[in-house]
């Protein structure tokens, strides 16, 4: 009987420890924005130019609304939304206008590696791009930590 409540208790303890330890989970830090009174993340999934633009536009509007100070927006793309952020864009110089305004652009590295194994080169993102591991992992840490999740 003493043995059943010895296993017992040793079965609780293991179902009661995270099955993930916290150092494996890492993310990228919040911003230090201490004044924001706003804080969105703008999903960035799709490769369509006019999705991409939208997005750009949501940022911009959001910068004009509120004092840059008192918003905490970050673009987490990943999948084809990721084209956005590769040195050859398009948009480069209004993702790099949007950076020096305080928008951070997180790029997901799972992705970047997907496309390395695929064409047997990685991309090249904007130095101003900041890695995440995985861009949905991002999304989730910031929606729990006060984030409101837009998807232009």
């Amino acid at each position: 009987m003493m043995r059943l409540q010895v296993f017992c208790a040793m079965l609780l303890a293991l179902l009661a420890s995270p099955a993930v330890p916290e150092a494996v989970a890492q993310q990228v830090p919040l911003q230090d924005k201490p004044f924001a009174e706003h804080k969105i993340v703008l999903q960035l999934s799709d490769g369509d130019a006019k999705k991409q633009a939208l997005v750009l536009s949501v940022a911009n509007n959001l910068l004009k609304a509120y004092d840059p100070d008192k918003v905490a927006i970050e673009v987490v793309a990943f999948g084809p939304g990721i084209d956005l952020l590769l040195t050859g864009s398009e948009r480069r110089k209004q993702v790099e206008s949007l950076i020096a305004q305080g928008v951070r652009f997180d790029i997901c590295l799972n992705t970047v590696d997907t496309l390395e194994r695929e064409t047997g080169k990685r991309p090249e993102f904007i130095p101003g791009a900041t890695p995440v591991q995985v861009g949905v992992g991002q999304i989730l840490f910031l929606a729990e930590n006060g984030y409101t999740l837009v998807r232009p």
